[in-house]
């Protein structure tokens, strides 16, 4: 599942400041600024930006027209199907919340244009999708603009802010604990060589100096194939890696390039386990040829259940979700929105508690969460923002028959390497 949000090529500087130019991003507008906006409130709670005596107004940053389509419109439903169940519910500090979504189809240009857009309105965004877009508007959210952002994106560049919080384990740990569970089924052993294919950029070089660090404490040689998210066609990366005589591939792209990686090894009869990032998978892949393939021997790491659990909360969402859209498949992208537009919720009722609903209140508020669970599966602590929030991750096998196409293989946990492993935040 995860989003990959953050799988496009690193932006250099040089680009991503001239998009920041050409959104206005980089400039000293009067409308980004916070300072001044702060306000008391009936009942003595404290607002700003985004907040009303009757309203909560936050931001998405999504993609459903660019390569991760299917993803952003998961996430989005999601996020939607919650906003909707908690305003019947009564709303949050005596308001209705209300969510503004903004597609850049993973273009930066669009993207940061929609975060100018959105940000003098919003308390802060619930969504942003892509890593890279994320980091180039870093500037203005830790500095004026203070508003509380939740990436799809699990990158660990994105640690050590208080205002990005990403939930979940960091693509490097996620990688250390996929490798350990390799070495677990005795799939690898030291003195092996495993093949890592990767994206070029934050997500792909994140996850492989997860693999490195895994390598170095397990006697394993890493074989590198870097790649670019428009490289579609495995072949190449499979008959290098065939030849480097590697007994494991980990593959951190996305779902294309897995699908392709294991399909393309499948037909040449050649037979070894492949572990993939949560961003690496979508249910999809079971209905093209290589879906047969991915059954047999592919496996995803993520921090969360599935939305095929059998668990309460997995289960609960799946039938709310295909209540609300009854044309849309079930994926991970569903628990992934769900579960970010569950901890800006549980952040606001704290702020409200506090009676201080501005940006630097709520973000404050997330400090204080230290053992979040959304029943998911995994219970995650926000009080420090150089750290991820958890280092759990739960191992899943595609599976046709099971809905949203993941089936659990091994419940939440973290491999020793992982365990005093610092991520490169």
């Amino acid at each position: 599942m995860r989003p990959g949000t953050d799988k496009r090529t690193r932006l250099g500087t040089a680009a991503l400041a001239a998009a920041l130019l050409l959104t206005g991003a980089a400039g000293c507008s009067s409308k980004a600024k916070s300072s001044g906006d702060d306000k008391p409130s009936e009942g003595g709670v404290k607002t700003g930006k985004g907040v009303t005596a009757t309203s909560i107004k936050l931001g998405a940053l999504t993609d459903m027209t660019g390569v991760y389509a299917s993803l952003g419109k998961s996430v989005t439903q999601a996020q939607q199907l919650w906003i909707k169940q908690t305003n019947a519910a009564g709303g949050i500090c005596g308001r209705q919340l209300e969510l503004t979504v903004r597609d850049h189809g993973y273009d930066p240009q669009k993207a940061l244009a929609g975060y100018t857009e959105l940000e003098p309105d919003v308390l802060g965004f619930a969504q942003f999708i892509g890593s890279p877009f994320v980091a180039a508007a870093k500037g203005r959210i830790d500095g004026q603009d203070k508003g509380l952002v939740i990436p799809q994106a699990w990158s660990a560049s994105l640690l050590g802010s208080a205002s990005i919080r990403t939930i979940g384990a960091t693509y490097d740990i996620e990688t250390v604990n996929a490798i350990g569970y390799l070495l677990d089924e005795k799939r690898i052993a030291s003195g092996d060589k495993i093949g890592h294919v990767y994206f070029e950029g934050d997500y792909g070089e994140n996850s492989l100096a997860g693999a490195k660090h895994a390598a170095k404490e397990a006697g394993l040689t890493i074989v590198e194939q870097k790649i670019k998210p428009t490289d579609n066609d495995m072949s190449a990366q499979v008959a290098a890696l065939k030849q480097a005589g590697v007994k494991a591939v980990v593959i951190s792209a996305g779902p294309k390039q897995a699908a392709s990686l294991v399909g393309v090894a499948a037909a040449g009869g050649w037979n070894v386990p492949v572990v993939g990032n949560n961003s690496a998978y979508a249910p999809q892949l079971l209905a093209t040829p290589a879906g047969a393939a991915l059954q047999k021997d592919y496996y995803v790491a993520a921090s969360t259940l599935p939305i095929g659990s059998t668990a309460a909360g997995p289960a609960a969402l799946a039938k709310a979700y295909k209540e609300a859209y009854p044309d849309a498949g079930l994926d991970n992208g569903v628990v992934a929105g769900y579960t970010a537009a569950g901890v800006y919720g549980e952040a606001l009722k704290k702020a409200c508690t506090d009676k201080d609903l501005t940006r630097e209140g709520v973000t404050k508020a997330l400090l204080s969460l230290k053992s979040y669970d959304g029943g998911f599966g995994i219970t995650h602590d926000f009080s420090d923002p150089k750290s991820p929030s958890t280092r759990q991750s739960v191992i899943m096998k595609p599976d046709a028959q099971t809905p949203g196409g993941l089936k659990v293989i091994k419940e939440a946990a973290v491999a020793p390497a992982a365990q005093a492993f610092t991520p490169a935040g």
